[in-house]
Protein backbone atom coordinates (compact mmCIF):
# COMPACT_ATOMS: atom_id res chain seq x y z
CA UNK A 1 0.00 0.00 0.00
CA UNK A 2 1.66 3.47 -1.17
CA UNK A 3 1.79 5.84 1.59
CA UNK A 4 -0.16 9.31 0.97
CA UNK A 5 2.24 12.31 0.60
CA UNK A 6 -0.98 14.74 2.15
CA UNK A 7 -0.77 14.93 5.96
CA UNK A 8 -3.43 17.15 7.54
CA UNK A 9 -2.87 15.85 10.70
CA UNK A 10 -0.13 15.66 13.57
CA UNK A 11 0.32 15.44 16.78
CA UNK A 12 3.86 17.02 18.41
CA UNK A 13 5.16 17.14 21.95
CA UNK A 14 7.00 20.71 22.03
CA UNK A 15 9.34 22.07 24.74
CA UNK A 16 11.06 25.81 25.33
CA UNK A 17 14.44 25.58 26.47
CA UNK A 18 15.14 26.64 30.37
CA UNK A 19 17.07 29.19 31.07
CA UNK A 20 20.68 29.17 32.39
CA UNK A 21 21.76 29.81 36.26
CA UNK A 22 23.53 33.13 36.93
CA UNK A 23 26.86 32.33 38.71
CA UNK A 24 27.96 32.95 42.09
CA UNK A 25 31.68 33.91 41.25
CA UNK A 26 34.33 36.21 43.01
CA UNK A 27 37.43 37.67 40.92
CA UNK A 28 40.46 35.48 41.73
CA UNK A 29 43.64 37.59 40.33
CA UNK A 30 46.95 37.38 42.36
CA UNK A 31 47.89 40.42 44.27
CA UNK A 32 44.00 41.29 44.07
CA UNK A 33 42.23 40.05 47.46
CA UNK A 34 39.39 41.85 47.13
CA UNK A 35 38.87 41.65 43.72
CA UNK A 36 35.11 41.36 44.26
CA UNK A 37 31.69 39.84 42.46
CA UNK A 38 32.07 38.83 38.77
CA UNK A 39 29.40 35.91 38.24
CA UNK A 40 27.96 36.10 34.66
CA UNK A 41 23.76 35.83 34.34
CA UNK A 42 22.65 32.60 32.41
CA UNK A 43 21.40 32.54 28.80
CA UNK A 44 17.79 32.71 28.01
CA UNK A 45 16.21 29.01 26.58
CA UNK A 46 15.06 29.23 23.04
CA UNK A 47 11.39 28.97 21.84
CA UNK A 48 9.47 27.28 20.00
CA UNK A 49 7.90 29.47 17.26
CA UNK A 50 5.28 28.38 14.24
CA UNK A 51 5.81 30.17 10.70
CA UNK A 52 3.52 29.78 7.68
CA UNK A 53 5.71 28.80 4.86
CA UNK A 54 3.84 29.23 1.53
CA UNK A 55 6.18 26.43 -0.05
CA UNK A 56 4.56 24.04 2.09
CA UNK A 57 1.15 22.37 1.29
CA UNK A 58 1.05 19.47 3.87
CA UNK A 59 2.58 18.57 6.96
CA UNK A 60 4.23 15.54 5.54
CA UNK A 61 7.58 16.79 7.08
CA UNK A 62 6.20 17.02 10.73
CA UNK A 63 4.55 13.42 10.54
CA UNK A 64 7.27 11.46 12.15
CA UNK A 65 8.80 14.13 14.31
CA UNK A 66 7.09 13.59 17.30
CA UNK A 67 9.54 15.82 19.90
CA UNK A 68 10.45 19.20 19.22
CA UNK A 69 12.68 21.09 21.79
CA UNK A 70 14.32 24.07 21.90
CA UNK A 71 17.80 24.67 22.90
CA UNK A 72 18.55 24.87 27.00
CA UNK A 73 20.15 28.20 27.71
CA UNK A 74 23.58 28.35 29.00
CA UNK A 75 25.20 28.81 32.56
CA UNK A 76 26.38 32.18 33.58
CA UNK A 77 30.30 32.11 34.52
CA UNK A 78 33.23 33.84 35.96
CA UNK A 79 34.53 37.23 34.42
CA UNK A 80 31.11 38.70 34.22
CA UNK A 81 30.44 35.62 31.31
CA UNK A 82 27.10 35.39 30.18
CA UNK A 83 25.47 32.20 28.96
CA UNK A 84 25.08 31.17 25.47
CA UNK A 85 21.11 31.83 24.72
CA UNK A 86 19.52 28.55 24.05
CA UNK A 87 18.90 27.89 20.06
CA UNK A 88 14.95 28.24 19.05
CA UNK A 89 12.63 25.65 17.16
CA UNK A 90 11.12 26.99 14.19
CA UNK A 91 8.18 24.79 12.86
CA UNK A 92 6.98 25.77 9.47
CA UNK A 93 3.96 24.74 8.51
CA UNK A 94 1.58 25.58 5.56
CA UNK A 95 -1.17 28.51 5.19
CA UNK A 96 -4.19 27.33 6.58
CA UNK A 97 -2.77 25.16 9.71
CA UNK A 98 -4.74 25.13 13.28
CA UNK A 99 -3.64 24.64 16.35
CA UNK A 100 -5.01 22.90 19.08
CA UNK A 101 -4.00 21.71 22.43
CA UNK A 102 -3.80 18.21 22.55
CA UNK A 103 -4.74 17.35 26.37
CA UNK A 104 -7.90 19.77 26.35
CA UNK A 105 -8.53 20.38 22.31
CA UNK A 106 -8.75 24.17 22.96
CA UNK A 107 -7.94 26.47 19.70
CA UNK A 108 -4.48 28.16 20.04
CA UNK A 109 -3.87 29.97 17.03
CA UNK A 110 -3.56 29.39 13.65
CA UNK A 111 -1.24 30.75 10.73
CA UNK A 112 -2.98 33.17 8.08
CA UNK A 113 -0.40 34.29 5.80
CA UNK A 114 3.52 33.76 4.72
CA UNK A 115 5.84 34.76 6.74
CA UNK A 116 3.50 35.37 9.91
CA UNK A 117 5.20 33.70 12.95
CA UNK A 118 3.60 33.10 16.60
CA UNK A 119 5.82 31.76 19.51
CA UNK A 120 4.31 28.37 20.91
CA UNK A 121 6.36 28.22 24.06
CA UNK A 122 8.56 31.46 25.13
CA UNK A 123 11.85 30.04 26.83
CA UNK A 124 13.00 31.17 30.17
CA UNK A 125 15.02 33.50 31.40
CA UNK A 126 18.51 32.92 32.23
CA UNK A 127 19.14 33.83 36.19
CA UNK A 128 20.84 36.90 37.34
CA UNK A 129 24.81 36.49 38.22
CA UNK A 130 25.86 37.42 41.40
CA UNK A 131 27.72 40.65 40.16
CA UNK A 132 24.25 42.03 39.50
CA UNK A 133 23.28 42.26 43.10
CA UNK A 134 26.56 43.86 44.13
CA UNK A 135 25.11 47.44 45.22
CA UNK A 136 27.24 50.49 48.05
CA UNK A 137 25.36 48.14 50.87
CA UNK A 138 26.05 44.40 50.11
CA UNK A 139 29.20 44.45 48.37
CA UNK A 140 30.32 40.60 47.89
CA UNK A 141 26.82 38.89 47.15
CA UNK A 142 26.81 35.09 47.87
CA UNK A 143 23.66 33.98 45.94
CA UNK A 144 22.90 34.11 42.37
CA UNK A 145 19.76 33.08 40.50
CA UNK A 146 18.31 30.13 38.74
CA UNK A 147 17.10 30.57 35.48
CA UNK A 148 13.36 30.13 34.44
CA UNK A 149 11.79 27.10 34.15
CA UNK A 150 10.64 25.68 30.25
CA UNK A 151 7.75 25.84 29.07
CA UNK A 152 5.85 22.36 27.65
CA UNK A 153 3.32 21.24 25.48
CA UNK A 154 1.16 18.74 23.49
CA UNK A 155 0.14 20.55 20.80
CA UNK A 156 -2.12 19.36 17.68
CA UNK A 157 -1.51 20.96 13.96
CA UNK A 158 -4.51 20.38 11.68
CA UNK A 159 -4.34 21.69 8.28
CA UNK A 160 -7.59 23.46 6.58
CA UNK A 161 -6.81 23.88 3.13
CA UNK A 162 -7.66 27.85 2.15
CA UNK A 163 -9.27 27.70 -1.09
CA UNK A 164 -12.06 30.42 -3.08
CA UNK A 165 -14.10 27.47 -4.44
CA UNK A 166 -14.66 23.80 -2.67
CA UNK A 167 -16.19 21.10 -4.58
CA UNK A 168 -18.58 19.03 -2.60
CA UNK A 169 -20.29 15.39 -3.91
CA UNK A 170 -20.79 12.52 -3.50
CA UNK A 171 -17.81 9.51 -5.02
CA UNK A 172 -17.92 9.81 -8.88
CA UNK A 173 -20.09 13.04 -9.10
CA UNK A 174 -17.59 14.43 -11.67
CA UNK A 175 -15.34 16.64 -9.06
CA UNK A 176 -11.70 15.74 -10.42
CA UNK A 177 -12.89 15.65 -14.04
CA UNK A 178 -14.10 19.01 -13.60
CA UNK A 179 -11.18 20.73 -11.72
CA UNK A 180 -8.70 18.55 -14.05
CA UNK A 181 -10.53 20.31 -17.64
CA UNK A 182 -11.00 23.76 -16.17
CA UNK A 183 -6.96 23.93 -14.20
CA UNK A 184 -3.87 22.60 -14.46
CA UNK A 185 -4.29 20.20 -11.85
CA UNK A 186 -4.17 15.95 -12.37
CA UNK A 187 -6.56 14.84 -9.81
CA UNK A 188 -6.58 10.61 -9.80
CA UNK A 189 -9.30 9.92 -11.95
CA UNK A 190 -11.35 6.41 -12.19
CA UNK A 191 -14.46 4.93 -12.38
CA UNK A 192 -14.86 3.37 -8.96
CA UNK A 193 -15.86 5.10 -5.57
CA UNK A 194 -13.00 7.23 -3.30
CA UNK A 195 -10.63 7.63 -6.18
CA UNK A 196 -9.57 11.02 -4.85
CA UNK A 197 -7.55 9.89 -1.18
CA UNK A 198 -6.44 13.29 -1.06
CA UNK A 199 -7.48 16.53 -1.69
CA UNK A 200 -6.44 18.49 -4.89
CA UNK A 201 -6.14 22.76 -5.23
CA UNK A 202 -6.03 23.47 -8.60
CA UNK A 203 -5.74 27.36 -10.14
CA UNK A 204 -8.59 28.09 -12.59
CA UNK A 205 -8.38 30.98 -15.36
CA UNK A 206 -11.47 33.27 -16.32
CA UNK A 207 -11.28 34.83 -19.26
CA UNK A 208 -7.46 35.48 -19.37
CA UNK A 209 -8.08 38.09 -16.81
CA UNK A 210 -8.75 36.28 -13.28
CA UNK A 211 -7.80 33.25 -11.33
CA UNK A 212 -9.12 31.60 -8.30
CA UNK A 213 -8.13 29.03 -6.44
CA UNK A 214 -10.26 25.73 -6.24
CA UNK A 215 -9.87 22.24 -4.29
CA UNK A 216 -11.45 18.88 -4.85
CA UNK A 217 -12.52 17.66 -1.34
CA UNK A 218 -12.56 13.97 -1.31
CA UNK A 219 -15.93 12.42 -1.57
CA UNK A 220 -18.43 12.39 1.16
CA UNK A 221 -21.29 9.86 1.60
CA UNK A 222 -24.67 10.15 3.99
CA UNK A 223 -23.38 9.63 7.49
CA UNK A 224 -19.45 11.23 7.05
CA UNK A 225 -20.26 13.67 9.61
CA UNK A 226 -20.53 10.51 11.84
CA UNK A 227 -17.00 8.97 10.59
CA UNK A 228 -18.24 6.77 7.74
CA UNK A 229 -16.56 6.91 4.63
CA UNK A 230 -13.32 9.06 4.81
CA UNK A 231 -15.80 10.98 7.49
CA UNK A 232 -14.18 13.49 9.19
CA UNK A 233 -10.89 13.81 7.65
CA UNK A 234 -11.47 15.99 4.84
CA UNK A 235 -14.89 17.85 6.14
CA UNK A 236 -12.53 20.13 7.91
CA UNK A 237 -11.22 21.16 4.55
CA UNK A 238 -14.28 22.46 3.58
CA UNK A 239 -14.38 25.19 6.38
CA UNK A 240 -11.99 27.57 4.97
CA UNK A 241 -13.61 28.09 1.68
CA UNK A 242 -15.18 31.09 0.15
CA UNK A 243 -17.92 29.73 -1.75
CA UNK A 244 -19.17 25.77 -2.37
CA UNK A 245 -19.71 23.92 -5.07
CA UNK A 246 -22.31 21.42 -4.94
CA UNK A 247 -21.86 18.32 -7.45
CA UNK A 248 -24.55 16.00 -8.24
CA UNK A 249 -24.38 13.76 -11.10
CA UNK A 250 -27.23 13.82 -14.15
CA UNK A 251 -27.76 9.97 -14.03
CA UNK A 252 -28.46 10.11 -10.42
CA UNK A 253 -31.55 8.78 -9.06
CA UNK A 254 -33.23 12.41 -6.99
CA UNK A 255 -31.35 15.38 -7.58
CA UNK A 256 -32.58 17.05 -4.98
CA UNK A 257 -32.41 14.47 -2.21
CA UNK A 258 -28.94 14.07 -3.05
CA UNK A 259 -28.26 17.53 -2.14
CA UNK A 260 -29.98 17.31 0.93
CA UNK A 261 -27.70 14.13 1.90
CA UNK A 262 -24.62 16.43 1.60
CA UNK A 263 -26.12 19.54 2.81
CA UNK A 264 -26.74 18.08 6.02
CA UNK A 265 -23.90 16.08 6.29
CA UNK A 266 -22.05 19.68 6.46
CA UNK A 267 -24.95 20.94 9.25
CA UNK A 268 -24.07 18.10 11.57
CA UNK A 269 -20.15 18.50 11.12
CA UNK A 270 -20.44 22.08 11.14
CA UNK A 271 -23.78 24.50 11.56
CA UNK A 272 -22.23 27.33 10.31
CA UNK A 273 -21.05 25.70 6.90
CA UNK A 274 -24.71 26.79 6.04
CA UNK A 275 -23.73 30.32 6.03
CA UNK A 276 -21.33 29.99 2.82
CA UNK A 277 -22.35 30.88 -0.47
CA UNK A 278 -23.72 27.37 -2.24
CA UNK A 279 -23.64 26.88 -6.18
CA UNK A 280 -25.45 23.35 -7.48
CA UNK A 281 -23.90 21.91 -10.77
CA UNK A 282 -25.40 19.44 -12.63
CA UNK A 283 -22.86 17.10 -14.09
CA UNK A 284 -22.45 14.39 -16.89
CA UNK A 285 -25.11 16.82 -18.31
CA UNK A 286 -24.27 15.74 -21.52
CA UNK A 287 -26.49 12.81 -21.66
CA UNK A 288 -29.10 15.00 -21.18
CA UNK A 289 -31.21 16.06 -23.66
CA UNK A 290 -33.35 19.42 -23.96
CA UNK A 291 -37.05 17.82 -22.25
CA UNK A 292 -35.31 16.01 -19.87
CA UNK A 293 -33.31 18.60 -19.06
CA UNK A 294 -36.34 21.24 -18.30
CA UNK A 295 -37.80 18.71 -16.49
CA UNK A 296 -34.83 17.93 -13.69
CA UNK A 297 -34.55 22.10 -13.58
CA UNK A 298 -38.09 22.02 -12.55
CA UNK A 299 -37.29 19.88 -9.73
CA UNK A 300 -34.34 21.68 -8.06
CA UNK A 301 -34.27 24.02 -5.24
CA UNK A 302 -35.57 27.48 -6.07
CA UNK A 303 -33.58 29.31 -3.57
CA UNK A 304 -30.10 28.02 -5.45
CA UNK A 305 -28.50 28.63 -8.20
CA UNK A 306 -28.17 25.78 -10.75
CA UNK A 307 -26.11 25.46 -14.01
CA UNK A 308 -25.60 22.12 -16.30
CA UNK A 309 -22.30 20.97 -17.04
CA UNK A 310 -20.18 18.87 -18.62
CA UNK A 311 -16.33 17.97 -18.45
CA UNK A 312 -16.66 15.90 -21.60
CA UNK A 313 -18.45 18.41 -24.20
CA UNK A 314 -17.11 21.17 -22.54
CA UNK A 315 -20.86 22.43 -22.22
CA UNK A 316 -21.24 25.09 -19.92
CA UNK A 317 -17.75 25.51 -18.03
CA UNK A 318 -17.22 29.00 -19.58
CA UNK A 319 -20.27 29.96 -18.02
CA UNK A 320 -19.52 28.29 -14.52
CA UNK A 321 -16.13 30.28 -14.17
CA UNK A 322 -17.94 33.17 -14.78
CA UNK A 323 -20.49 32.70 -12.35
CA UNK A 324 -18.26 31.32 -9.61
CA UNK A 325 -16.21 34.51 -10.09
CA UNK A 326 -19.08 36.82 -10.04
CA UNK A 327 -20.46 35.28 -6.75
CA UNK A 328 -16.46 35.37 -5.08
CA UNK A 329 -16.56 38.82 -5.50
CA UNK A 330 -19.62 39.29 -3.66
CA UNK A 331 -17.63 37.70 -0.59
CA UNK A 332 -16.47 39.93 1.77
CA UNK A 333 -14.33 38.41 4.57
CA UNK A 334 -15.16 41.63 7.10
CA UNK A 335 -12.58 40.15 9.76
CA UNK A 336 -10.72 37.10 10.51
CA UNK A 337 -13.23 35.72 12.54
CA UNK A 338 -15.64 34.87 9.08
CA UNK A 339 -13.23 32.26 8.67
CA UNK A 340 -14.89 29.30 10.44
CA UNK A 341 -12.69 27.84 13.61
CA UNK A 342 -13.86 25.07 15.05
CA UNK A 343 -12.98 23.46 17.88
CA UNK A 344 -11.11 20.27 17.67
CA UNK A 345 -13.26 17.26 17.63
CA UNK A 346 -12.65 14.07 19.69
CA UNK A 347 -14.16 12.13 17.13
CA UNK A 348 -11.22 12.71 14.65
CA UNK A 349 -9.38 9.09 13.81
CA UNK A 350 -5.85 8.82 13.66
CA UNK A 351 -3.74 5.79 12.98
CA UNK A 352 -1.05 6.98 15.79
CA UNK A 353 -3.21 7.50 18.39
CA UNK A 354 -1.64 4.92 20.57
CA UNK A 355 1.97 7.01 20.17
CA UNK A 356 3.42 7.37 23.34
CA UNK A 357 3.88 11.44 23.54
CA UNK A 358 5.78 11.66 26.78
CA UNK A 359 8.65 14.05 26.64
CA UNK A 360 12.08 12.85 26.77
CA UNK A 361 14.45 12.51 29.44
CA UNK A 362 17.00 14.72 28.50
CA UNK A 363 18.13 15.96 32.07
CA UNK A 364 22.23 15.45 32.11
CA UNK A 365 24.03 15.62 35.64
CA UNK A 366 24.85 19.25 36.22
CA UNK A 367 27.84 20.10 36.88
CA UNK A 368 29.85 23.38 37.84
CA UNK A 369 33.32 24.54 37.44
CA UNK A 370 33.16 27.34 39.57
CA UNK A 371 31.78 25.47 42.70
CA UNK A 372 29.47 28.29 42.99
CA UNK A 373 26.47 28.47 45.46
CA UNK A 374 22.70 29.27 44.55
CA UNK A 375 20.00 29.47 46.65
Amino acid sequence: MVESNFVDYVKIYARSGKGGRGSMHFRREKYIPFGGPDGGDGGNGGNVILRGNHNHWTLLHLKYERHILAGHGGNGSGRLSHGADGEDRLIEVPIGTVVFDGDTGAFICDIQYDGQEIVLLKGGRGGKGNAFFKSATNQAPKYAQSGEPCEERRIILQLKLLADVGLVGFPNAGKSTLLSTISAAKPKIADYPFTTMEPSLGIVDVRGDHTFVMADIPGIIEGASEGKGLGLRFLRHIERNSLLLFMVPADANNIREEYRILLNELAQYNPELLDKQRILAISKSDMLDEELETALAQDLPDDLPHIFISAITQRGLTALKDLLWNKLNEYVFSDIESIVRRPMDIRIADPDDDFDYAPPDDDAPKTDEDDDVYQ
